[in-house]
């Protein structure tokens, strides 16, 4: 293998593990080549699918690892942590007391009401017997009430050791405001228990509603011991990959920006949505740069389906977020995920009926044509069956098993009276109705016209059901990118580093003290310009984001909206609250149809106020793709049959061979590396100038 001089480091590579396949891009920073590949993940061991990936990129450009400049990394081991429940020995400290402050959470019923009587409220994360409290109190100004009980602290903590808890989240009342208290109970930790993994909810989530605050850093807390080891294993198979450096090694943040590994370690929690938010971002990248700068997205995966919603080429970004059963008030992007995959299994629901998802058959041992023991019909069996994707994976890496796809799709069908093609069909109609109903979610139901989005479909079963959408929907198009499979991958090369800093501070409008919002916010830049100093960007090479969290009096929850920059002087006045405010009543009759501008019965409340320091990194050039000559024979690689509505012969296609401009009507098939497009009679695949394939009625 060729080696590249150390001067010569010039290979910034993304490498997005999901629950079948591990992506890796790489872009040559010199030259603009961008190179992608797929394998297998590692499901026990998700640090070797990395390192998998990683070679296997070097392999295709033949190129060593000193060729590497930097990898970032988009992780689903949090999430697959907190899906599985898989949350550990956990201990609570929190305020004398507030011992039951769990237990009592908030009043909310999944599904409304009507399915009240059947629901049973979930095992707490931590279970009184392991809760303890400590005396001492802060109001909601930060002034103490009552002092530190160290005594109290000391007594707990020893309780915690010897019990063997090592894994503690630490929330006192209002440490928001003043975290003094909850750094002196940090101390007797450290003093008492210095194997404690532990979590401050003044560094985790400095913000009020103690609920959610004592939620987001036990999430926090459980996470951090599986989070340090991956982290940690990782970098040591990249210390043995190029001996003698440190290959800079970042992971992508459910924000929408990357931090290195070193500082995702201390909050780990900040990484549950790595890979989706990276999806989201790459395919609003290669939207906007195709002229469609408002789409929706769809990622589809082996385990699950990521939707969201992109508007003049951003994404949104909420905190109020849920990672299986568990709440997690940090900065996502906003992703609907969906039990949707390739993997997902089809069987017959206690009512007797076809249900599709949302357990899946991951990547091990995966579905039946995978001949791995897999044993229960999945999605990808049944379009295996109707022949919409080809008897391999990967160019051919992975054969299908076609024989025993159909076998497993027959039994099901007897079980449902239905004939295999029908069952088959079947299995797909419901995926695709799942998947629309997480497209609604964030469109129709937050008072958005879905029909005015154009679809952005990616992930290797991203684009499978892209037609049949369109059709549910009224999309007017999707659009499906070059090799689709690893948009996500793509996407964690076009982030830039991003560091929150947040701080309650609740008054009205008409109270603003503008000394003492100025004294915050240079307080929350300062923060922010210390994180962006540790990861090495020079001042002039960074740019500070201000934002507010606002709500009308009265209101339960908030609406956050951009703030103007301040002055060099960061002058807070007048003029600078009422853009603010402004821009809050914008936000929220584009949320909610109505608001109360000028109205002084109503006045505005402000709740929190964000600082996000930010280091942009170059974004890999999108490049043009040779024009076709409108002869597509030359691309056609076989013909089959393919059932659609029936049985009906399609033309295959190599998707490669396609150049820009040239078009294909159904029925056909184009079919790639990592990807496949089934195109039903009556609709239409576009090339378009940067070899996306554009999906058109008619």
């Amino acid at each position: 293998m060729a080696e590249h001089p150390p001067a010569a480091r010039t290979l910034r590579i993304g490498v997005d593990t999901g629950g079948t396949f591990t992506d890796v891009v790489a872009v040559d920073t010199r030259t603009g080549l961008v190179v992608t590949s797929k394998t297998p993940s590692t499901p026990a061991d998700p640090a070797v699918g990395f390192l998998t990936a990683v070679h296997a990129i070097l392999d295709v450009l033949g190129v060593g690892p000193s060729a590497i400049a930097s990898i970032a990394h988009g992780t689903t081991v949090a999430t697959n942590q907190l899906l599985e429940g898989a949350v550990g020995e956990l201990g609570f400290l929190t305020t004398q007391g507030y011992e039951f402050l769990l237990e009592i959470a908030r009043q909310s019923v999944p599904d409304g009401y009507g399915n009240s009587y059947f629901w049973v409220k979930p095992d707490r994360i931590v279970p009184v017997d392991r809760v303890r409290t400590v005396g001492g109190r802060m109001d909601h100004r930060g002034r103490e009430i009552r002092p530190f009980d160290r005594a109290g602290a000391v007594a707990a903590v020893r309780e915690f050791r010897d019990r063997g808890i090592d894994t503690l989240g630490v929330c006192l009342l209002h440490s928001y405001a003043d975290d003094s208290h909850e750094q002196a109970l940090l101390d007797v930790i450290r003093a008492e228990h210095p194997a404690a993994v532990v979590s401050l909810s003044s560094q985790v989530l400095p913000e009020y509603r103690e609920y959610e605050r004592a939620m987001t850093t036990l999430v926090d807390a459980a996470v951090k011991p599986r989070v340090a080891a991956y982290v940690r294993a990782i970098a040591e198979r990249l210390a043995e990959l190029d001996p003698g450096r440190d290959i800079p090694f970042s992971i992508m943040r459910s924000n929408g920006g990357v931090l290195s590994a070193g500082e995702v370690v201390h909050q780990p929690i900040t990484t549950v949505l790595s890979g989706p938010a990276a999806g989201a971002l790459g395919a609003a990248v290669i939207a906007a740069n195709a002229g469609h700068p408002s789409v929706v997205t769809c990622d589809g995966g082996g385990t699950s389906t990521d939707v969201t919603v992109i508007t003049d080429g951003r994404a949104p970004l909420t905190t109020e977020g849920t990672i299986g059963v568990f709440p997690a008030k940090i900065p996502m992007i906003d992703v609907v995920t969906v039990g949707a995959g390739g993997g997902s299994i089809a069987a017959v629901s206690p009512q007797g009926s076809l249900s599709v998802g949302p357990r899946s058959a991951g990547a091990d041992p995966g579905p039946i044509c995978y001949a791995r023991g897999g044993v229960e019909p999945t999605v990808t069996d049944a379009q295996l069956v109707l022949g919409r994707i080809p008897p391999h994976l990967l160019g051919g890496r992975i054969p299908l098993d076609t024989e025993a796809a159909r076998a497993g799709i027959a039994v099901l069908a007897a079980d449902l009276g239905l004939s295999v093609p029908a069952c088959a069909a079947g299995v797909l109609e419901i995926s695709a109705w799942n998947q629309a109903n997480a497209l609604r979610q964030v469109t129709v139901k937050r008072g958005l016209d879905i029909r005015d989005h154009p679809m952005v479909a990616f992930g290797g079963s991203g684009s499978l059901l892209a037609c049949r959408l369109m059709d549910i929907l009224g999309l007017p198009a999707v659009l499906v990118p070059p090799d689709p499979g690893t948009v996500s991958a793509y996407g964690l090369l076009t982030v830039d580093v991003r560091h929150d800093t947040v701080r309650t501070m609740v008054f009205r409008d008409d109270e603003l003290d503008p000394a003492r919002v100025r004294a915050v916010l240079a307080e929350l830049t300062a923060r922010a310009h210390e994180a962006l100093d540790r990861e090495g960007f020079e001042p002039a090479a960074r740019r500070i984001e201000v934002s507010a969290d606002l709500r009308y009096f009265g209101q339960a929850f908030e609406v956050r909206v951009p703030a103007p920059d301040l002055d060099a002087a960061g002058t807070v006045g007048r003029g600078w609250a009422d853009a603010v405010v402004s821009a809050f009543h914008d936000a929220h009759r584009a949320l909610y149809g109505y608001d109360f501008r000028g109205r002084a019965s109503q006045p505005v409340e402000w709740v929190n106020l964000r600082v996000t320091g930010v280091g942009p990194q170059a974004r890999p050039v999108i490049p043009r793709v040779a024009p076709g000559t409108g002869d597509t024979r030359p691309a056609v690689l076989e013909q089959r049959p393919v059932y659609f509505d029936d049985w009906t012969d399609a033309i295959v296609y190599d998707r490669a061979r396609l150049g820009a401009g040239d078009q294909v009507r159904g029925p056909a098939v184009l079919q790639e590396f990592g990807s496949t497009v089934p195109l039903p009679p009556g609709f239409t695949a576009r090339v378009d100038d940067f070899g996306n394939l554009v999906l058109t009625r008619g």
